[in-house]
């Protein structure tokens, strides 16, 4: 396995990746500070590639502010387009593979049925057309390239939503929470193991592949699962999209049929209630 750079290192799934790549005894992998691997900077990202040339190249860097992006349109496309043409350029001066990690928001998900890598995507919101641009420059730039759309992501790192109902729930006694938008939630511990199966594995199968945990939820019932497994006492009531007005849309059905990357790479795909529970026992014993 040739040195893999990661980009976005202390973000929430570049610490992921930090901790499972520890895990597995891996060398080689790179995490340089934000200020070196600034993607918009395209002189200090010039002398990071020069220095390390890398094989892969993992792209956790993202503008993934959902609703501000609707504000921050230039930026987000900043960071979610320009930031990844920026990585596909370098990476395919210095020969290197670049995985991206895109999401189910490139999706309309006005349909029940769970969404494969090669249906039509027609994001509804800043962020989504945003990442779907992104997606597009990589294909457009560089054939080794290997995208990897996820949803929901959540671990003991970073902000997200099992920290926030985690925080919430100990500080109220009820909560609304949207029950009609329905997807799967992935644990950023899980698809750090799948990045490095891919990296491990040396295989050269570029595209585009879908990654969540396995089975499907609703934004009510993971926040049910939630309290639960923390034995939190609080009172959840499911409310529909429209009593909780956002600025942007979201999708209303987002699931993600992962054949591809298991069968392709071999991957492993935790059931998400499995997950869960791990990243509550992990959150537990974090002092």
């Amino acid at each position: 396995m040739g040195k893999v750079l990661v980009i976005g290192a202390g973000g929430q799934l570049g610490q992921c990746l930090k901790k499972v790549a520890a895990l597995r005894g891996l060398e080689n992998i790179i995490f340089p500070e934000e200020k070196e691997a600034n993607i918009l900077n395209v002189a200090d990202l010039s002398m990071l590639f020069e220095r390390e040339q890398p094989a892969y190249v993992i792209n956790c860097a993202a503008y993934t502010a959902v609703d501000k992006a609707e504000d921050e349109a230039d930026l987000a496309k900043a960071v979610n387009e320009t930031g990844a043409r920026n990585l596909a350029q370098l990476s395919k001066q210095y020969g290197a593979t670049l995985i991206h990690i895109s999401t189910d928001f490139v999706f309309e998900g006005n349909e029940v049925k769970l969404l494969q890598e090669d249906d039509v995507a027609e994001p509804i919101s800043v962020y989504g057309v945003t990442k779907l641009d992104g997606e597009r420059a990589i294909k457009d730039l560089l054939a080794q390239h290997i995208i990897v759309r996820t949803s929901w992501l959540y671990s003991e790192f970073g902000n997200n939503f099992v920290k926030t109902m985690l925080k919430l729930g100990a500080e109220r006694d009820e909560l609304n929470i949207i029950a009609d938008q329905v997807g799967t939630p992935t644990y950023a511990i899980d698809l750090a193991n799948a990045i490095l199966d891919i990296v491990e594995s040396e295989a050269k199968t570029y595209g585009i592949y879908h990654f969540s945990n396995e089975g499907v939820t609703s934004w009510f019932d993971f926040a049910k699962a939630i309290f639960k497994l923390s034995n939190t006492e609080v009172l959840v009531n499911p409310i529909p999209t429209g009593a909780y007005p956002t600025k942007a849309k979201r999708p209303h059905f987002s699931a993600m049929d992962k054949t591809k990357i298991k069968e392709t790479y071999n991957v492993k795909v935790p059931y998400w209630l499995d997950s869960l529970a791990n990243c509550i026992n992990a959150l537990q014993q974090t002092p």
